[in-house]
């Protein structure tokens, strides 16, 4: 399966939402559109992995350097997966959580939540 990536915004976020698998020859694009979005001077970003069916090492590592590059230049990143996150098993969350990495992450169940400011992650 292909990746699909597609950009927008809402309310004040901009929005990377991720379909297919992440792997390493899919990865480097997610890491060019997070560069891109940071060069545009975007620093709220949300990533939607709700769609991502596949994520390997090169994935996670996307993820990683993603939330390091968001924290040095003062930004906020939330991920979103799945409504029912680890729960339902899905596939993006076993490998941060089975890589010990999930908890450096805010996490929400849906775009919705993820760009409202009251909201709160969901526990990892």
């Amino acid at each position: 399966m292909a990746l699909k990536v597609t950009d927008g915004d809402q309310g004040g976020w901009a929005v990377i939402q991720v379909s297919g698998e992440m792997d390493l020859v899919t990865s480097p694009i997610v890491r060019q559109r997070v560069h891109d979005a940071v060069a545009e001077g975007r620093r709220s970003l949300v990533l939607d992995l709700s769609e991502v069916l596949f994520c390997d090492s090169s994935g996670v590592g996307v993820l990683i350097a993603t939330r390091r590059l968001i924290r040095s230049c003062r930004g906020r990143l939330r991920l979103i997966l799945p409504a029912q996150g680890a729960e339902d098993g899905s596939h993006v969350n076993r490998v941060l959580a089975a890589l010990g990495v999930r908890r450096l992450f805010e996490v929400f169940p849906d775009l919705g939540s993820a760009v409202d400011e009251e909201a709160s992650p969901l526990s990892a």
